[in-house]
């Protein structure tokens, strides 16, 4: 099946905000030599935060069995900006997929999210559990819970004899006391190999597009005015949530980690099904990395009784 061009719309936000979203139809229904019929659509969230969901592309290829609604967070993409800063709060950003929900007449969906796009998919599978078919979690950190581990560090540093790692190290050292956007761009853009398995041309071509596609201000406010009782409420809600939850995390992952997506699971103790699963030779972006070992453990999870 040839990859096709999506396309792309707008819906009306809780508060009239007119938002973008793209749509990559399921492949699978253009073509009738394909095995089987197209699956259930998936909202696929994007992280950074406030990067352009363009990062994602079609998800390693999930667009071929699975129709894929990408949404373009406030002040990303083809998005305005928020009026009111606390509108780039993930639990903000969650109101927005309810809305993005509503206007395609979806009553239940899967939610795929990426990153900092779970701490929004954990918000709304917290405010809307009835909403949500199955929750696909890919790369999370686990600040929401409360718990920063440090395996990330550690599969950085076990990384030492690549090529690319001191540049990266000097970089990723200096963050910290950055405090110009374009000097920090310039740092992430140093720092990039530490989000892959390995640095090889499609990751080279993915990392390029970074530069272009962080936004600053939906940046910094993703976690302000979430205090210490709205997390715990949140998490309160999530351990009573039924749905089928999917966590995946990459061996190579030295930004967020492995240990992280093990937090994040045991937040979700009533999960009718939950599979944590760690994809080796894999970084943070697993569907660059290695395509398909990703898509069929996706599909395999949301076709699954």
């Amino acid at each position: 099946m040839a990859p096709h061009t999506a396309h792309t719309s707008r819906y009306v936000s809780y508060d009239t905000a007119e938002l973008a979203y793209r749509v990559l139809e399921a492949r699978a229904a253009d073509d009738p030599g394909s095995p089987g019929s197209p699956g259930q659509p998936i909202v696929c969230l994007a992280g950074g935060p406030g990067r352009d969901a363009a990062y994602l592309g079609d998800l390693g290829g999930l667009d071929a069995r699975h129709t894929l609604v990408v949404p373009d967070s406030r002040g990303t993409g083809d998005s305005p900006p928020a009026d009111d800063p606390r509108g780039y709060a993930f639990p903000a950003l969650a109101e927005d997929v309810e809305a993005l929900r509503g206007h395609l007449g979806l009553d239940r969906f899967a939610l795929l999210a990426h990153d900092a796009g779970c701490a929004t998919a954990q918000a709304y599978a917290a405010l809307y559990p009835h909403r949500v078919s199955h929750l696909v979690l890919v790369a999370p950190g686990s600040r929401l819970q409360g718990e920063l581990p440090t395996d990330a560090e550690e599969i950085f540093e076990s990384r030492a004899e690549e090529d690319w790692w001191v540049d990266a190290y000097v970089a990723v050292h200096s963050l910290a006391d950055t405090h110009d956007f374009t000097e920090a761009r310039a740092l992430l853009r140093r720092a990039a190999p530490m989000g892959y398995g390995r640095w090889d041309a499609p990751q080279q071509a993915h990392a390029a597009t970074e530069d272009g596609q962080l936004h600053p201000v939906p940046r910094i406010a993703f976690w302000q005015g979430v205090d210490e009782p709205a997390r715990r409420a949140l998490l309160e809600h999530l351990r009573a949530a039924t749905f089928p939850l999917l966590v995946l995390t990459g061996d190579r992952d030295a930004i967020t980690g492995v240990r992280a997506g093990e937090i994040v699971a045991a937040s979700f103790p009533a999960a009718s099904r939950t599979e944590v699963r760690t994809l080796y030779g894999v970084g943070h972006y697993p569907w660059v990395d290695e395509p398909e070992m990703f898509r069929p453990v996706v599909e395999d999870f949301l076709a699954a009784r």
